[in-house]
């Protein structure tokens, strides 16, 4: 059963086949009204202080929900564009790159222990997790929360 969360709002939802009634548009949030959903594997309950960031194929932001510039100070229009690596200025404490190891192989990557580089210029402690994109346009869903969360 397809599992949808909106990027905006955090609102989870099922659609049996991803599409808004008898038409084929694709499912809208039906609280928020955002204009898309992202299909999960599995359910996914976000923290209260979650922000989601979704990106297209290539890293590059496309979406910035609720959350997102309580957490970095960015809005939306700062980060439209960017590669979310850059433009959050995402590290690892590992030598491997999360961003990249779920885009190219399609696999979540969660409790990522990062760091980023909020509006202000200073350093925030970050966890991550990746969702990769299971329909045709590919992309990634970012989920970031202050790593002091539980």
């Amino acid at each position: 059963m397809p599992l949808f969360i909106c990027p905006n709002c955090k609102q989870r939802s099922v659609d049996l086949d991803g599409l808004e009634g008898l038409s084929d548009e694709p499912v809208a949030c039906r609280s928020c009204g955002f204009g898309f959903l992202f299909e999960l594997m599995e359910d996914y309950y976000p923290g209260p202080n979650t922000g989601l960031v979704t990106c297209d194929q290539e890293g590059r932001v496309i979406a910035a929900g609720r959350g997102v510039f309580e957490l970095t100070g960015f809005g939306e229009g700062d980060l439209l564009g960017l590669d979310v690596r850059e433009g959050l200025g995402l590290k690892t404490a590992g030598d491997q790159d999360p961003v990249a190891l779920a885009l190219e192989w399609g696999v979540r990557r969660l409790g990522e222990a990062m760091t980023m580089k909020a509006r202000s210029g200073s350093e925030k402690p970050v966890v991550c997790d990746f969702f990769p994109a299971y329909d045709d346009d590919g992309g990634l869903l970012v989920a970031l929360s202050p790593a002091n969360e539980p």
